[in-house]
Parts: structure tokens; C-alpha cells; sequence
């Protein structure tokens, strides 16, 4: 495998959507994800686990956190770590078409970044309507951008629902604090998200559970009325007040997201 050779542009796409989709302490040669990517690459996973510390010490949000990526980043990638930054809603997709073609994953099949595990493709085959074909550009676009929140979001909580714990990868859902269609600015980023299993992602999203100041649950009164029903408590009554498991605090949800919920979704 080459590893004296300079990293191009196309190559840091794909490390940046590394990047967006594991947390800080995942970058490791061990890192499973890592290893299968830079086979693909024709790299070593030592390089590759490298080049995302080389990108990680341009990040602000780390540094306002005390944490430090590896000196060494080149004028290529401080360029291509910019025109990223500013230009997300192009480029987090772009990264996401460039891994998938690296993995020759099809247009409809799932491609999966899950650390500890390595990258996992999926095949499908979807029978697509003629009068959606003009749509299909736009529609590709926005589907390649919620995969990548998808994958950066269950992986910061570690396929973990935050607030049950459930552990089934399949049933958990990158759920929107800020809906998709209100928020251009905050589609993407990764704070605005939560991991949730499709039930609690259902009731969060019609507002009838919360999150505190604290991060613990609040449960809507129309919901506690139902409590009586064993089945409506088991999965509400019983974490009403439990403080949701936080990923690393970079990826912590914003405080400004979640008191917008509180404040025009959650029903009271």
C-alpha cells in the first residue's frame, strides 16, 4: 500500500467524511471503519488515521475544548477544510457520493459507517417512477446529506437510543431537533441531533416528550393521561426525568436547538 504519496483532493473528501462521522477518539488504525477505508484507498490505515488528526487540529469547535489534533496539515488541507466548512451543503454530500464510490455502492443501496464494526454496503434495487426522474438530482443530494447525520449521529451516541439505551442499530433514528425543512444552517450539523429509537423519535417529534435544561425528559400532559396503559408507561412513565446519555460534549445537543423544541414543539 502507498504511503508516501500526497493526499488529493478527492482522497480528503472522503477522509472529511470520515470525519463528520466519527467522534474524535475513534481516529485509531485500529479503528475498524478506518482499516476498511483505507484498503480501499490503497493506503495505510496509520496514514489515514493520520491525515484525520492532521484535519482534526484545524477544527475550532475542538480547540474550544481543549482538545488538540496532530501538527503537520498541509496547504491542501487547510484549503479543502475550508471550502468544505463553507460550502457544507454541496460538500458533506459530494463526500458521501465519493465514499459510496469508492465502495461501488448503487444508487438506492445503503451504505453504513458504524465504528468498531467498518463500513457496510447493503445491496437494494428500487423500481423508480418516470415522473420523478426530473427530481432525482435534487432528491439524491438531500438523501446523501441525512445519510451522513444519520451515521455521524448514531455514531457519537455509540448505536445507542439516548434515552432507552436500546441497542438495535435498524431501530434508531438521527432524529432532527430543529426539523429538516425550518433550518438550512442547522440540517447538518451533528448538534442537532439525537439518537432515538423510532418511538421516542415519533413522540419527540410531535412534541410530546422534551428535553429539560438538564437533558432530562419531560413527558406532555396528554401523554401522562395515558399512563394507566402498561404499555404507554413502560416506554414513557419509566424515563420521565432521566437524564439522556450525552455523546462526547463537542456532539452534545446545542442548548438553543432544544429550547426551541420546548418552547413551539413540545405540546405541554
Amino acid at each position: 500500500m502507498a504511503s508516501g504519496k500526497r493526499w488529493n483532493r478527492d482522497e480528503l473528501l472522503i477522509v472529511l467524511n470520515l470525519y463528520e462521522k466519527l467522534p474524535f477518539g475513534q481516529f485509531d488504525q485500529r479503528q475498524k471503519v478506518i482499516q476498511d477505508v483505507a484498503k480501499r484507498l490503497q493506503r495505510t490505515a496509520s496514514s489515514l488515521a493520520m491525515k484525520l488528526g492532521n484535519l482534526a487540529s484545524l477544527d475550532p469547535v475542538l480547540h474550544a475544548r481543549g482538545r488538540k489534533g496532530l501538527p503537520g496539515a498541509s496547504e491542501l488541507d487547510k484549503e479543502v477544510w475550508t471550502e468544505f466548512q463553507r460550502n457544507r451543503d454541496v460538500l458533506v454530500p459530494e463526500s458521501e457520493t465519493r465514499i459510496r464510490a469508492l465502495f461501488e455502492a448503487g444508487v438506492d443501496d445503503e451504505l453504513d459507517v458504524v465504528q468498531g464494526q467498518g463500513v457496510k454496503v447493503r445491496k437494494r434495487t428500487l423500481k423508480m417512477s418516470p415522473d420523478a426522474v426530473t427530481s432525482v438530482p435534487a432528491q439524491v443530494m438531500a438523501r446523501r446529506g441525512q445519510q451522513v447525520f444519520r451515521q455521524a449521529v448514531l455514531n457519537a451516541y455509540d448505536s445507542k437510543c439516548c434515552i432507552t439505551g436500546l441497542h438495535i442499530r435498524e431501530l434508531l433514528v438521527a432524529s432532527h431537533i430543529l426539523p429538516w425543512s425550518d433550518s438550512v444552517e442547522a440540517r447538518l450539523d451533528h448538534r442537532n441531533g439525537l439518537c432515538l429509537n423510532r418511538l421516542h423519535d415519533a413522540a419527540f417529534d410531535q412534541g410530546l416528550i422534551t428535553l429539560d435544561e438538564d437533558l432530562r425528559v419531560v413527558v406532555s400532559r396528554s401523554l401522562r393521561s395515558e399512563f394507566a396503559a402498561s404499555a404507554v408507561a413502560a416506554q414513557f412513565r419509566d424515563y420521565e426525568g432521566v437524564r439522556i446519555v450525552t455523546p462526547w460534549v463537542e456532539l452534545a445537543p446545542d442548548p438553543r436547538y432544544l429550547a426551541h423544541h420546548r418552547e413551539h414543539v413540545f405540546v405541554g
